[in-house]
């Protein structure tokens, strides 16, 4: 009965054997040969018949010339790789077999390879019209994936220009943004896989990786993404006390106690930055496994990888200008060891402080340097006191060098890689300042001294005019603090001279313009992707809110007394009491003040006075 009711196994073959088939079709006989095409097209088609036709087709490779184009094109559809272990290892075969007697169909199976590098499609239908996106549920997906890598290196082995053949292809087949999470994280996750057997391909797949989440980056402003974020969070409040009254209150105690984390928590309310955040993920953990061997750091793994990730920097990052987290590449692998962060700050400070680079990338430099320093907790005091000691000591002699001649006055054209490193030096000051004082004050106090930040901010160039005002107010506030410098005679000067802009608009309203000349951002500003931002968090330096005892001590007065007495005021950190009020609020985006959940990680809005 059994058998009775079973279908019958297909195994019927028509035509002769594929030799005699090829051979008549030479001589213009196409019937065979038409037959065969069917039967390799077969949706039905069994194990067994694969198989057979395959075993086949390897022994016969040297009749596949590039005029069987079509019937190489039909097996290269043939549907294997969701087959019996068996077949697979027969496709395997006759991949290897084909590629090496007939390099002519190279392209075509690097493209069949690459193109199941992304989950199956299914087609939905839903309201009539037919939505097609990747099969997110196919149980065997990463073993699917790890024959696909099979076959490549199998390709890559008989045919040793595979590399450069193959790049074009990983190129035009990835994904567009608006494809689906799963499918845009498993295209990526096999790219870098890629890049760990054909390691001449390492640098090209990473600036091609880069380039689409640098993309993905700048279609979502931070603004964007946080407003996103806002909306969800206020929806889900609304539901949540709609739903309040439903439950009783041992059912509501009963819930806290067993808390959930939901995987939607870990979700962006953007979808793009969902995107982004999920690439990031797994650029992170890409970077971590190859620089780290049995949990050991592999120096020389680490410095290739390094290599690679700053010629990727140099050529997409740098001159891409308010990218908010890709960047963070080069912040994570520089947290292996502070050689590479040196390296980094290094690098960067060459390209500051060569003439030969475009103006727009020496002050693009300037503002990584400021924020690499100010942020990254790996980087010790004394490499700060360094790297401060470099930036100074330029920033004087370009004064020397042009504070009396043709160009001394203020112009952002003229000067800007000056008023970029004035404004990292200010920014590492405020985030480092405590830090440089720590420990021996009066020592710390005389190397702040040293640096003669008076003459920086008296010269002719007049740096404060042009630096973002929220940086601006705050390094006067700390260095007023210490009587390093006193900056709010030349702010006031500043502002009297800025002379509003009427803006052509609907009610014509009076708006300050150019408030940040240098359209400068510190490209370290705080992390908001809530996936990956686990990564970054732990080595990230946030900004210290200023306690009410901190705002209290800016706003003391000085004692009226001998020299003594207020240098003993001084130690203590206490200022003159003041008359006007300045706001501070340094924020690397903008130069006016943000809502303290739009500043997240940056420095609060605070009122410090300072005398007219």
């Amino acid at each position: 009965d059994e058998f009775i009711s079973s279908p019958p196994r297909k195994t019927v073959r028509f035509g002769g054997t594929l030799t005699e088939i090829l051979l008549k079709y030479e001589k213009g006989d196409t019937t065979d040969f038409e037959l065969l095409k069917h039967q390799l097209s077969d949706p039905d088609i069994k194990d067994a018949q694969i198989i057979n036709w395959l075993h086949e087709f390897r022994a016969s490779v040297a009749y596949l010339t590039k005029e069987l184009e079509q019937l190489v094109n039909i097996l290269l559809k043939l549907p294997w790789l969701r087959r019996s272990r068996e077949v697979v290892e027969e496709y395997l075969g006759f991949l290897g077999n084909l590629v090496s007697a007939q390099t002519v169909h190279l392209r075509p199976c690097l493209r069949m390879i690459v193109s199941q590098f992304v989950p199956p499609r299914i087609t939905i239908r839903e309201d009539d019209v037919d939505i097609s996106d990747s099969d997110d549920d196919d149980e065997n997906i990463s073993e699917n994936f790890d024959t696909c890598h099979r076959a490549l290196q199998t390709v890559a082995r008989y045919v040793p220009s595979t590399p450069q053949f193959l790049m074009p292809i990983l190129v035009e087949f990835f994904p567009f943004i608006n494809k689906s999470e799963r499918t845009l994280e498993c295209y990526v996750h096999n790219l870098l896989r890629v890049t760990v057997y054909l390691p001449t391909l390492r640098l090209q797949i990473l600036e091609l990786i880069i380039e689409k989440l640098l993309k993905l980056d700048v279609s979502t402003p931070q603004q964007d993404i946080e407003d996103a974020e806002e909306t969800a969070n206020n929806s889900a409040s609304e539901e949540k006390s709609t739903e309040e009254g439903l439950f009783d209150m041992e059912e509501d105690e009963d819930r806290k106690g067993n808390k959930v984390v939901s995987a939607s928590i870990e979700r962006m309310a953007h979808p793009l930055a969902e995107r982004l955040d999920i690439l990031m993920t797994i650029l992170f953990s890409y970077i971590k496994d190859v620089c780290h061997v049995d949990g050991k750091l592999d120096i020389s793994n680490t410095k290739d990888l390094y290599r690679d990730l700053v010629s990727v920097f140099d050529k997409l990052i740098l001159p891409t200008h308010a990218s908010c987290h890709v960047q963070y590449f080069m912040f994570y692998i520089c947290s292996f060891k502070l050689g590479l962060a040196e390296a980094f700050l290094d690098h960067l400070w060459k390209k500051l402080q060569d003439p030969n680079n475009p103006s727009v990338i020496r002050q693009t430099a300037g503002s990584y340097i400021g924020s690499f320093l100010a942020r990254a907790k790996f980087i010790p005091v004394v490499t700060v006191k360094a790297c401060l000691d470099l930036l100074v000591n330029w920033l004087h002699k370009y004064i020397d060098n042009q504070d009396t001649g043709a160009n001394a006055y203020c112009d952002v054209a003229l000067h800007g890689p000056f008023y970029s490193t004035c404004q990292a030096v200010f920014y590492t000051l405020i985030f480092r300042h405590k830090q440089l004082l720590d420990g021996n004050l009066r020592k710390g106090l005389s190397y702040l001294q040293s640096l003669n930040f008076e003459r920086i901010v008296m010269c002719q160039l007049n740096p404060l005019k042009i630096c973002i005002p929220s940086v601006v107010n705050l390094f006067a506030a700390i260095t007023r603090k210490y009587q390093l410098v006193f900056c709010y005679t030349i702010i006031e000067r500043n502002n009297r001279q800025f002379i509003p802009v009427m803006r052509s608009g609907t009610g014509g309203d009076l708006v300050q313009t150019c408030t940040n000349p240098l359209d400068s951002f510190f490209p370290f500003d705080p992390y908001i992707l809530k996936r990956s931002k686990k990564t970054i968090d732990p080595m990230y330096q946030f900004w210290e809110e200023l306690s009410a005892e901190d705002l209290e001590n800016l706003k003391k007065p000085i004692k009226k007394g001998t020299s003594e007495d207020e240098d003993d005021d001084f130690l203590k950190g206490e200022t003159p009491q003041n008359d006007g009020v300045i706001e501070i609020a340094p924020n690397s985006y903008e130069s006016n003040t943000r809502s303290p959940v739009s500043s997240i990680g940056s420095p609060a809005d605070c009122y410090v006075t300072y005398p007219l």
